[in-house]
């Protein structure tokens, strides 16, 4: 004799399936996992101009980045600084680097990064963006290393590209950046 729909749900596998499908329902799969994405909570970012050995800082930070640990390709790091915080330790410099000839913090106020693309790596991630100063947007690629909550990252690129001319030598404009971001 067939059972009837009532009596199938009272069955005892019935009833673990309904109560499996009411825990995927009620509880996000990425928490079960560990997957949770990762924000930056805080940054330290360091420069030197290597022709020169001219270092700093800069500051002002904000970032809408979602790092995904488990699955790095999710991942998305976005975030900006505020030109006018450049720090070098010399005040007629930092005037200097502000000013129109340079970096124009009047007219262009951020330094801002968007990723395009991020892999892992054997100790962390290689983040492709785009790096944009005063208006001169330009394919960078930064090399992050993981260690618990911190990844930090460097890169090397050319002021001389986003129209910051230091020194007449594309070479003479290098730069070494780091970034030490915190993790939540």
């Amino acid at each position: 004799m067939p059972l009837s729909y009532s009596k199938k749900l009272r069955s005892p596998i019935a009833g673990i399936y309904t109560i499996v499908l009411v825990f995927f329902l009620l509880v996000p799969p990425f928490s079960l996992f560990g997957q949770t994405p990762k924000t930056i909570s805080s940054a330290e970012i360091t420069f030197i101009f290597i022709s020169n050995d001219t270092d700093g800082s800069i500051s002002g930070f904000s970032s809408s980045s979602t790092i995904d640990t488990e699955n790095p390709s999710n991942s998305v790091f976005k975030g900006e600084v505020k030109a006018e915080t450049l720090e070098t330790g010399n005040f007629l410099r930092n005037w200097s680097l502000r000013g129109s000839k340079y970096f124009d913090v009047d007219t262009y106020p951020t330094i801002t990064f968007t990723s395009t693309s991020v892999s892992e790596t054997g100790s962390g991630y290689s983040v492709k963006g785009n790096l944009t100063i005063k208006d001169v947007t330009k394919p960078i690629t930064i090399s992050f290393t993981r260690n618990g909550k911190k990844l930090t990252g460097t890169t090397t690129l050319y002021a001389s590209d986003f129209g910051i001319n230091i020194k007449k030598k594309r070479e003479d404009n290098k730069v070494s950046v780091k970034m030490v971001f915190q993790l939540n």
